[in-house]
């Protein structure tokens, strides 16, 4: 007998992460942009990520679509209490996304275009950081619907998940352009690399004690037998993990370090996994109570089955066409 509703969890929770992965390194290259020395140095960094930046995006309407069709409660739910965010960052992403494909093409306009590619980016992950913290802090339902103010999704601690995405995110670019360019820029990156890693720790450590506090749970889940059996080893992981990442810089395998800073973002998300499961609303509806019925989630997989490994596909085929660096004055446009 198949689980559906968990099957469908674990397929959004991976196209999630997923998502998070690939958009994240080309939104940290937006956001270290105003860090850059020149306009070349801000053409080779785009030219890094112009052949696959819109594709690593499907991750987030599957992720998104999937919600809506698999657990329509749980979309019912969130998406009031979640609306503004949300809309925030689709505007970040259209100004990220007109930028690109404009600012090679307007060569009279090139500073303004960086500054909608910097703000876009700067706003979509914002947006996203908030988004998640106001996830994690709860939400309010009553009988099945949303009961939560407008504003409930901005907090202090939405705020600060927020700006510690915005550093995630710039340590993925940033180990990104060491792995993908040579140089100047190569040096820079790798300079701006350890600058973020030390605050993606920092604010790694302080989200996870706040978010202790914000629930009994999540304590009980970190700190108490047998939990701390599984939940244990990621705190570990992440401490040998980022170690890693800092001996990685400077060596000869620079895809080493945008490794080391992917598997980061995979341990938070398996610790994040961790307070919320078996959860989809935090402490208010499980994926079984917001799922939609057996037979729809079926039929959905059944078309899930040939789509996603086409998905992949494509996604694996692009990076590897255009795998290597990317030299100054050269690339994709």
């Amino acid at each position: 007998m198949i689980d559906y509703p968990l099957v469908w969890g674990i397929l959004i929770a991976t196209a999630i992460l997923i998502y998070v992965i690939l958009d994240g390194f080309d939104l940290g290259i937006g956001i270290l942009f105003p860090f850059l020395e020149n306009d070349e140095q801000r053409s080779t960094a785009m030219n890094t990520v112009a052949p696959v930046w819109d594709g690593n995006e499907t991750w987030l309407i599957l992720g998104g679509g999937g919600l809506f069709a698999s657990f329509p409660l749980a979309y019912a739910v969130l998406m009031p209490a979640l609306y503004m965010p949300v809309l925030l960052m689709m505007f970040g992403l259209i100004f990220r996304g007109v930028s690109f494909e404009y600012r090679f093409q307007d060569k009279a306009h090139v500073k303004y275009w960086d500054i909608a590619f910097t703000g876009g980016s700067m706003l979509a992950t914002l947006c996203q950081g908030i988004a998640l913290g106001a996830f994690i802090q709860g939400i309010e339902v009553v009988d099945r619907a949303y009961a939560g103010g407008w504003w409930d999704w901005l907090s202090p601690f939405s705020l600060l998940t927020g700006v510690a995405l915005m550093i995630g995110y710039g340590l993925l670019g940033a180990t990104w352009l060491v792995m993908k360019t040579e140089g100047a820029l190569r040096d820079k990156a790798i300079r701006y690399s350890r600058i973020t890693l030390f605050l993606t720790v920092g604010f790694i450590a302080l989200i996870s004690l706040a978010t202790l506090s914000l629930d009994a749970q999540f304590m009980q889940r970190w700190t108490s037998w047998p939990y701390m059996l599984y939940s244990s080893p990621v705190p570990i992981a992440v401490a040998a993990v980022s170690f890693f990442l800092w001996r990685s810089l400077n060596r000869t395998k620079d895809y080493k370090a945008f490794l080391a800073a992917v598997i980061l973002f995979v341990l938070s998300f398996i610790g994040l996994a961790i307070n919320m499961y078996p959860f989809i609303v935090p402490l208010e509806l499980t994926i079984w109570q917001a799922a939609a019925p057996d037979n729809s989630l079926a039929f959905l997989l059944v078309g899930t089955v040939f789509l996603l490994p086409m998905i992949l596909g494509y996604t694996i085929y692009a990076y590897w066409v255009f795998r290597g660096k990317v030299k100054d004055g050269k690339g994709y446009h």
